[in-house]
């Protein structure tokens, strides 16, 4: 099969290469790889910043995957030959990736895709909606009602984050830059311009001063430490980006619940990996319903690409971008 290989961090630079595809073992199932949905922690792995999760090189990265079921390993339930499938299932220490013809993965981590997006708005889901699911969810117990905040709704994790609180019935407020206010309104959610509005003053407007329900961060740094003083009494603070260190006096006053979200902990411990196939489940019946949907960038990229879409996220791109593994779908 063609395949993507990475030889060094140093550089970064993918190698074209023909290699072997594994035949699947117990539990694994071997797809089709349609489309690869890029993330930032994709390039981190690839430029050698992320040794939490980084596999042993030569590797194929690649850790969300949209495409179809070629064979069922042995115990496996539930997937069949010709099955459209995704998941975020490789590409990081021990698990092959996504940047390649085929790939055997754990079925547990997978899930069928819904059957009203494209491959490539499939490939666009995973990582950010499981991340999405585990905060605001499994942690923060979202209810109807309940007044959300999302630190950065219009970011890959966060516009996913919007739509779920909105789906569960959540009065959802989101900060975003100002080109980006529409989008925020049009996933369901009050915009809130984080660069001329101060914390009090939204808290101040949006609860008459008593904090939000849930504040879901996505930012991290000063916005997460900020996002410790909003939360209401006994509420809940749920954050994918918590990598420095905070002080959580002001929270604790406040009886908050604080959680941290690493969406790759399964993956590279081999602990709750149905779990993620059971939210994928779940996502693919909301998307159904028309109340979750990937924004993906207007851009195509293929294998021969790659690099630019790698790039593309780290400058920033358009919400979500996915590489075209099999073009055209």
């Amino acid at each position: 099969m063609r395949a993507l290989v990475l030889d060094s961090y140093k550089n970064g630079r993918f190698r074209d290469a023909d290699i072997s595809a594994r035949t699947p073992k117990e539990g694994e199932l071997q797809i089709r790889v349609h489309t690869s949905g890029v993330n930032p922690i994709d390039y981190l792995i690839r430029t050698g910043q992320a040794p939490f999760a980084m596999p042993e090189l030569p590797a194929v990265l690649g850790t969300d995957a949209a495409g179809v079921v070629t064979e069922v390993g042995p115990g496996v339930k539930g997937f069949a030959v010709g099955d459209e499938v995704y998941g975020l299932a490789g590409g990081v220490r021990g698990l092959p990736g996504s940047l390649a013809e085929f790939m055997t993965v754990d079925a547990a981590l997978m899930a069928k895709k819904p059957t009203n997006l494209s491959m490539r708005e499939a490939a666009a889901l995973p990582l950010v909606a499981l991340t999405a699911w585990e905060g605001l969810v499994d942690r923060s117990h979202v209810q109807p009602g309940q007044k959300v905040l999302v630190q950065g709704g219009a970011g890959g994790v966060g516009h996913v984050v919007v739509q779920l609180a909105k789906a569960f019935g959540a009065d959802v407020y989101a900060t975003a830059q100002p080109q980006k206010r529409d989008l925020v309104r049009e996933l369901g959610a009050t915009p809130i311009d984080y660069t001329t509005t101060a914390v009090a003053q939204y808290v101040g407007k949006y609860t008459d001063g008593k904090g939000f329900d849930i504040i879901y961060d996505t930012v991290g740094g000063n916005t997460l430490e900020a996002s410790l003083g909003a939360v209401r009494h006994y509420g809940r603070v749920a954050s994918c980006a918590a990598y420095e260190a905070h002080n959580l006096a002001i929270s604790s006053f406040r009886c908050a619940d604080i959680s941290g979200v690493f969406v790759l902990y399964p993956m590279l411990s081999g602990e709750r990996r149905a779990h993620h196939g059971e939210i994928l489940r779940e996502v693919a019946k909301l998307a159904e319903a028309g109340k979750v949907r990937p924004i993906l960038d207007s851009r195509t990229f293929t294998l021969d690409t790659a690099t630019d879409a790698y790039d593309a996220v780290k400058a920033g791109g358009n919400i979500k971008v996915v590489i075209d593994v099999v073009s055209g779908r």
